[in-house]
């Protein structure tokens, strides 16, 4: 198969674009006026796939069109450190890490998606991912009224829950050294079966990046981490080193089981599927 375009590719934003036009929720026209009900249009890949790119391509070609569009990732719905340090402390203590099923502030969420379905303007949320904590709300921007767009991107959105006979294996030292009971894996599979789906459901196309293999996420999240870290700097931000690659590694666990999860099963759910190939080109 040929390669021949990456996520920030502008031909893919205007067919990802096009796409989610012609498949506008009752109400709208198909077109673009701004007429009728706002669009939500979601991005689902495995960290690094460049989903975030690729969303804001997209809000980025829509307002080239004269829309009212922006992008909001589930990273920025995360539960506060605070939150999570009362997971940790009541539930299992891996969930002081961000990131798993369960550690999403979905009420945050609806209420982002209440406000767009109303055509109110809303404030989106924003995740520090160095400093591990959301950023105060003054510092959030705000989405316009009556925005046409939304396009959300996440490294987990669509994913079905687990059969309870699958959790019992782990599948990395994680889980077998720090999660032996399964305590944490059946607390994130269970947020994922009861809670997540009606997030899922509001979401009027899934585009789906497909990564190769769960492997090659350590790469791809290491060009991220330092892209990260350069910005911060570049921005005049306070010094701050990101995670060395061991630390990555450990971080990466904590992923891994929905992440092969959802390599198994999103493609047959997605509504559009790009392939990708290592290099983070899209194939044929």
């Amino acid at each position: 198969m040929k390669a021949r375009k990456t996520p920030a590719s502008p031909a893919l934003a205007q067919a990802v674009l096009a796409d989610a036009l012609a498949h506008r929720p009752a109400g709208g026209d198909g077109g673009d006026s701004g007429d009728g009900e706002a669009i939500i249009l979601a991005i689902s890949g495995l960290q690094g796939s460049g989903k975030s790119t690729l969303a804001d391509a997209v809000a980025a070609a829509a307002q080239a069109r004269g829309l009212a569009a922006a992008s909001l990732s589930l990273d920025d719905v995360y539960l506060t450190r605070a939150a999570r340090q009362a997971l940790a402390a009541n539930v299992h203590p891996l969930l002081l890490t961000r990131g798993p099923p369960g550690t999403h502030d979905l009420a945050l969420a609806h209420c982002v998606l209440d406000a767009v379905a109303a055509r109110r303007p809303v404030r989106l949320p924003r995740f520090d991912k160095l400093a591990d904590d959301r950023l105060p709300e003054a510092g959030w921007p705000t989405a316009p009224a009556a925005l046409d767009l939304l396009v959300v991107e996440g490294w987990c959105l669509g994913v079905p829950a687990q059969a309870e006979a699958e959790l019992a294996t782990p599948v990395n030292a994680l889980e077998r050294d720090e999660d032996a009971q399964g305590r944490w894996r059946h607390y994130c599979n269970d947020a994922l079966a009861n809670h997540y789906p009606a997030l899922w459901r509001r979401f009027h196309r899934l585009w789906l990046l497909q990564a190769p293999s769960f492997e090659v996420v350590s790469a791809w999240r290491w060009q991220q981490e330092q892209a990260l870290v350069a910005a911060r700097a570049a921005d005049g931000g306070a010094a701050h080193a990101g995670m060395a690659r061991a630390q990555l590694a450990r971080f990466l666990q904590h992923y891994e089981r929905v992440s092969r999860h959802a390599l198994r099963t999103l493609p047959g759910l997605a509504d559009r599927v790009l392939v990708l190939d290592e290099d983070r080109q899209v194939l044929e």
